[in-house]
């Protein structure tokens, strides 16, 4: 007989990586426009990159908190080990997410070079400092944190400025920065867009070095991802298939198609989502440090006992059901809300009365 309850910590798992990767590629395209906002230097031009985002920029960050609520309804111990461990790094990007939405509405209060110059500063640091501290979360969790038997966080702040994450934020700011050069690429038009286009290929450039260099990084050093992609065949062939897309966005950007650039590189993130799912599942944090018994010299992290998995960290039964209802009725809203959104304000961006 089939035994859903079984299958709710799978499930949770499975939508938590969906809600996530809807953040990462749709406020990705944002934050990397808010990277490269300071570019520019004429104010017509930065109202045109603020009212390309302009729409869009705060429902893309709904997938962002509903993200956050679900870890902490279906995972409440992971929720809590990683809020515990990286708090100061989550403060951190908290105020830099809330200095970019204060600064998108504040800038054109009043017409004051000093005053515009200085939320424009404020738009663009926010928007690097979170791509960078997304990116350092993310590379903390592949490459694993201390975590002891109690599954509490043994390191401090500083644990997570390691060189390995501290690279893989470079790699992320650079991934989301190409993301925004080809959206601007998309919304803008004339020599504004001509501009851009000359941004994306740099984007594309550095991009493409930080990718190589952390795959390879990623598998000279830890062992335990080497393992993962020679057990799970799948993953590797999800890896293949990020490389030829993230190999096709320069390609479709140099016959002229925008759009399918686009579309590669929204098609790469979520390749690059999925494996980071595919490879840590069903753990949800690697732990670096093992019971005495335990020897990592032998063995890697990708077993350790002390790792942190989904049949750990779950929520009730009772509450995972709960869940899915509510899922059920709430996620095809967002769904729908977001395509209605990007298709009512499809095209080019024009300045007019009630632009930013």
């Amino acid at each position: 007989m089939f035994d859903f309850d079984s299958y709710l910590p799978s499930i949770w798992f499975l939508a938590v990586g969906v809600l996530f990767t809807g953040y990462a590629i749709l406020d990705g395209f944002d934050l990397g426009v808010g990277a490269l906002h300071l570019w520019v230097r004429k104010d017509e031009h930065r109202r045109l990159f603020l009212n390309a985002i302009g729409p869009v920029w705060d429902g893309n960050e709904v997938w962002l908190v509903t993200g956050g609520g679900a870890l902490f309804a279906a995972f409440p111990a992971v929720y809590a080990t990683v809020f515990s461990g990286f708090y100061i790094a989550f403060m951190l990007l908290l105020f830099a997410l809330i200095f970019r939405a204060v600064s998108i509405e504040f800038r054109s209060k009043h017409d004051s070079p000093v005053w515009r110059n200085f939320w424009d500063g404020c738009f663009t640091g926010g928007s690097v400092v979170a791509s960078l501290l997304i990116g350092i979360a993310m590379g903390n969790i592949i490459r694993g944190i201390p975590l002891d038997g109690n599954q509490e966080f043994t390191g401090s702040f500083f644990t997570l400025l390691n060189p390995y994450s501290l690279f893989a934020g470079v790699t992320t700011a650079a991934l989301f920065a190409m993301h925004g050069g080809i959206y601007l690429v998309l919304k803008t038009e004339g020599e504004l867009q001509q501009i851009v286009r000359r941004w994306a290929w740099r984007t594309i450039i550095v991009f493409l070095a930080c990718y190589f260099i952390f795959n390879i990084w990623t598998l000279a050093t830890l062992p335990h991802v080497k393992v993962i992609l020679q057990d799970r065949p799948f993953t590797a062939i999800l890896l293949v298939l990020n490389i030829l897309l993230v190999l096709d966005i320069p390609r479709e950007l140099h016959h002229g198609h925008e759009f399918r650039a686009f579309l590669c590189s929204c098609g790469a993130m979520f390749l690059l989502m999925a494996l980071f799912g595919f490879a840590m599942y069903p753990n949800l944090i690697f732990s670096t440090v093992a019971p005495s018994t335990y020897d990592l010299t032998q063995l890697t992290l990708a077993d350790n006992p002390w790792n942190l998995t989904i049949d750990d960290a779950r929520s009730t039964d009772l509450t995972l059901r709960n869940m899915c209802v509510i899922a059920a009725i709430g996620l095809p809203i967002v769904t729908a809300y977001t395509v209605c959104i990007y298709w009512l304000f499809r095209g080019k961006v024009k300045l007019n009365s009630e632009s930013y």
